[in-house]
């Protein structure tokens, strides 16, 4: 079955292109761009007045469609800013520690939101990180969840499906049951998990971690919707906040630092709201149309397996995959791992095919608006490639 036609926009915008990096830039289906217009209907009509349509309506819908996708069943926990970037700045802030110096626990696969920043800190003697490597892969959940019940950590943070290799981090649960309001905060980035992975973060995770994601993925939302979910308790006074964190009490005596009692307390200041328009729309549409992230799942694992087919007899066929299917969850897209990643990735690009690479791995990325068609034309192009 094919859904291209919810993607008639994207698809038609570059009739040329074979786009099959899913997992780096998801396309938009057409629901993003009504989404966008109301965005912008909605301030031409209600002006001053849109905000409290955005604070009222927009926002709760989309705290809600958070909540029931991550299966955390805690819509107030969910906060929104225009990328997972400045909410971990504000989490970070607030983070207890039991010296100057932060204490991370991460992977040295982490992407770059957190790697690179924590990285610049570390260099000011801001921070100290402990790094569990993520090869071999097939040891990394239980290092890493050992390393992190070992202590000493103020801060743990992992991917639930890590950007570069795809392997999903089962844990979660038990990870987060090392977490505390006193400390360690235990952060899962959900970023290739949200909308890939079934109700990745239950009650049981949800009440005591936070979990960073946003639209920009799997969501088909675009940018400017980052999200983190914040346990209730944790951190009632971040130290790097804006006004929208006590939007509803502006009551208060002149000087007054006030915060809500919900994740709102993580806000920051006046945003764009198209991204939330954008994600709400997607998600009606999603509703409509009876596709949820198991169904959508099944469709791309279809593909995948077919493509692995195709690929067998080509120059990726030989290559090192890192993330083979198998039982349980899976990642949305397959990471190939070969010296010629670089050269395959610049000879299908000359071809108008869009894969993404990553040092000597080579990403290809299934979604919603793929079919058969587009196996059959990736493989005939996998089979010019030279080994």
């Amino acid at each position: 079955m094919s859904f291209k036609p919810l993607f008639s926009r994207s698809l038609s915008a570059a009739p040329g292109r074979l786009h099959m990096a899913a997992h780096s830039h998801h396309l938009w289906p057409d629901a993003s761009f009504d989404g966008q217009v109301d965005c912008w209907n909605d301030a031409a009509e209600l002006a001053d007045r849109k905000w409290d349509r955005i604070m009222g309506e927009v926002w709760p819908e989309a705290q809600r469609y958070v909540a029931a996708e991550l299966g955390s069943a805690m819509a107030g926990a969910i906060v929104f800013a225009a990328n997972t970037h400045d909410l971990l700045i504000r989490l970070v802030s607030a983070c207890p520690r039991r010296s100057q110096q932060l204490r991370v626990l991460m992977s040295d696969g982490e992407f770059h939101s957190a790697r690179r920043q924590f990285a610049r800190w570390a260099e000011d003697g801001l921070l100290a990180i402990e790094q569990v490597s993520v090869e071999p892969a097939e040891t990394f959940e239980a290092r890493f969840l050992a390393a992190a019940a070992g202590g000493g950590h103020d801060l743990i943070l992992v991917s639930q499906v890590l950007f570069g290799s795809g392997l999903v981090f089962a844990g979660t649960e038990e990870l987060a049951a090392l977490g505390s309001p006193e400390g360690p905060w235990v952060v899962i980035d959900g970023y290739h998990a949200f909308m890939a992975l079934e109700q990745p973060f239950l009650p049981a995770a949800a009440a005591s971690a936070f979990y960073l994601a946003g639209g920009y993925k799997y969501a088909m939302a675009g940018e400017g919707c980052g999200f983190m979910h914040a346990p209730p308790g944790f951190g009632p006074r971040p130290p790097v906040t804006g006004w929208y964190a006590e939007f509803e009490d502006l009551s208060l005596p002149p000087g007054t630092v006030g915060y809500r009692a919900d994740a709102m307390r993580f806000m920051g200041a006046t945003f764009d709201a198209s991204g939330l328009y954008r994600f709400n729309a997607v998600q009606r549409m999603l509703t409509d149309n009876d596709l949820t992230t198991a169904r959508i799942s099944a469709h791309v694992a279809a593909l995948r397996t077919r493509l692995l087919e195709r690929l067998d007899q080509t120059a990726l066929g030989g290559a090192e995959l890192l993330n083979p299917p198998g039982e349980g969850s899976q990642a949305r897209f397959l990471a190939f791992r070969s010296p010629l990643a670089q050269r395959w990735h610049r000879a299908l690009s000359e071809r108008e095919c869009i894969v993404d690479v990553r040092g000597e791995v080579l990403r290809v990325g299934l979604g919603l608006y793929h079919d058969e068609s587009d196996i059959e034309r990736f493989a005939r192009l996998a089979g010019e490639l030279a080994a």
